[in-house]
């Protein structure tokens, strides 16, 4: 098999469909709520339509909680709150029903897929369909040495891949897409970081769970020395995911791409998903359009992430807990914009309206 060139995906992904979104645009004008009134309500559904090809748009019948879960070794440092290699305590929460998201996910009736893709656990500790996936055990410490090797982040990159396909051959038709992560933040700062250009004091942040001022200094010296170790290759989206990512950064990666061939909408979480997304841009540059942020999240990688990929969050409510919950809150938001725009009813034809045409 030859090596994966994440840029063959720019030559794979097309824009929303255009037409389908001026006609959408037209409907809405013949609405009987005025134009604007529902603010941005109106924009979500118009580019609901353009992604699933119809109008007036289909409603958000079978929404998906996507999480990658995965270990990182720069987490030894004590830049987390959290034990290094503990994540699949965050991923047992879930799979018992007691984390945010799964509160969240009953109420709104989405369902929860949990992807191992680099926990540093025994795969004893957790259900054969979660662990089955894994690339490695944990990731390497970025700040002094490789997250994996070139061919691992290829495999976890076709890994998101088969996990899109899977979850568009099922009938999902808008992904929730979290993580589940220890260290995954100092990963995800340091390929924000990298990627625009910047020092690691300005992308440093607090973490989901967060932590002190002298962790946050640790945290900010390994993303000073991993990006040093990023910039040279920057060139290449797979070395540098080997470099400095993780396992679940590169299939989180891969995911996106996919779901992007795949016309598949997502709706990012925090920083390490909007981390993944920003790579998947530098390899696509259409593929942001099939994405939606559902949250601002505090973390300043975060914010620049969205702002290089010209993404909007849909709310700021100070959530930090991770999981995709930020972006789960969003999904109701997602949900009313789709059902407004298919059942509100037209606006009867007058006389002025037959003269017109």
């Amino acid at each position: 098999m030859s090596r994966l060139n994440l840029d063959d995906f720019s030559d794979l992904i097309e824009r929303p469909d255009s037409g389908v979104r001026r006609d959408a645009e037209e409907r809405r004008e013949r609405l009987t709520v005025p134009s604007g009134a529902l603010g941005r309500l109106d924009e979500l559904g118009e580019w609901l339509s353009a992604a699933q090809g119809t109008v007036p748009v289909k409603p958000i019948e079978h929404p998906r909680v996507i999480l990658f879960a995965g270990d990182h070794g720069v987490a030894e440092l004590g830049v987390s709150a959290r034990p290094a290699g503990s994540a699949h305590t965050l991923v047992r929460s879930v799979l018992d029903g007691e984390g945010p998201v799964s509160v969240l996910a009953r109420r709104l009736g989405a369902s929860v897929r949990i992807v191992d893709a680099g926990l540093d656990c025994d795969p004893e500790l957790l259900p054969e369909d979660v662990v089955r996936h894994r690339v490695r055990r944990g990731s390497g410490r970025i700040d002094v040495e490789d997250a994996l090797t070139v061919e691992e982040a290829e495999a976890a990159v076709r890994l998101g891949m088969r996990i899109a396909d899977e979850e568009a051959d099922s009938g999902t038709d808008l992904v929730v897409l979290g993580d589940l992560s220890v260290g995954g933040t100092t990963a995800a700062a340091t390929l924000i970081a990298a990627l625009c250009g910047t020092d690691a004091s300005v992308v440093t942040g607090r973490g989901g769970a967060t932590i002190d001022d002298l962790a946050w200094m640790r945290k900010c010296a390994a993303i000073r020395d991993a990006l040093r170790r990023a910039r040279p290759v920057l060139g290449d989206q797979l070395e540098l995911l080997a470099a400095v990512g993780g396992a679940d950064l590169a299939a989180t990666t891969g995911f996106l791409l996919q779901c992007a061939v795949r016309r598949m909408p997502v709706i990012l979480d925090g920083v390490v998903s909007s981390a993944c997304a920003l790579v998947a841009q530098r390899a696509a540059f259409r593929a942001p359009d099939w994405w939606l942020a559902g949250q601002l999240s505090g973390e300043p990688a975060q914010s620049k992430a969205l702002d290089r990929m010209a993404l909007n969050p849909l709310l700021d409510h100070g959530v930090t807990v991770g999981e995709g919950t930020g972006a789960l809150l969003a999904l109701p938001l997602v949900q009313a914009a789709a059902a407004l725009a298919a059942e509100l009813p037209e606006r009867a034809e007058t006389e002025g309206d037959r003269a017109e045409d």
